[in-house]
């Protein structure tokens, strides 16, 4: 193997070794295509990242398929928090954390609970299910401590460390830029009561 050093050549035998590479922990949860996100979400912390629609979303970490929501049952006349996110999925990471995807497009067919999936996986396609009909395609990104299935109002997202305010912005900026920052979330003594909106 040469190096260039300046004007310098250096060769280097490896022989029979092997340099070996760590696979990431986390990865961004859109591939292959040009997105934009901000700090904060409306009114409560999440993230909306905006790319078009048919992108992939991935698998921020290794871990297992928590729930799945196949059909859109948003409706605007009712406007139920539990049917927002239309077709939608959460992971329980191999790291304790809860990661969930909404406003889905499709989801792919081997994707049910239960599932192992890996760092980078394709779980679904970025679109504008749920309450985000007539808006701009986007991944509804949010991050939670784990909760039994149904609790809608943490899986959409939670306030991350100690304030309980933090957005998963800081998250994913680590990610996009390749570098394994774990979320540091903080779990209540006692879930939070369901929000009226």
């Amino acid at each position: 193997m040469k190096i260039k050093v300046g004007l310098l050549t250096a060769v280097f035998l490896l022989g029979n070794l092997s340099i070996a590479t760590a696979a990431p922990i986390y990865t961004f949860p859109v591939a292959g295509c040009t997105v934009k996100y901000g700090k904060y979400h409306h009114d409560y912390p999440a993230t909306d990242i905006f790319a078009k629609k048919g992108c992939a979303f991935v698998s921020p970490v290794a871990g297992v398929i928590d729930e799945v929501v196949l059909v859109d049952k948003w409706s605007g006349k009712t406007n139920l928090g539990a049917d927002r996110g239309g077709l939608s999925i959460s992971i329980i990471g191999d790291d304790g954390v809860r990661y969930y995807g909404s406003h889905l497009s499709k989801i792919e067919t081997n994707v049910i609970p239960g599932l192992k999936v890996a760092t980078g996986d394709k779980l679904g396609e970025i679109g504008a299910s749920g309450s985000a009909k007539g808006t701009a395609p986007h991944l509804h990104f949010g991050i939670s401590y784990p909760t039994q299935k149904g609790i809608w109002w943490v899986k959409r997202g939670v306030g991350l460390e100690s304030k309980g305010k933090t957005s998963p912005w800081k998250y994913l900026q680590a990610w996009q830029a390749g570098s394994d920052l774990k979320p540091k979330v903080v779990t209540p003594a006692t879930i939070p009561a369901e929000p009226k909106k």
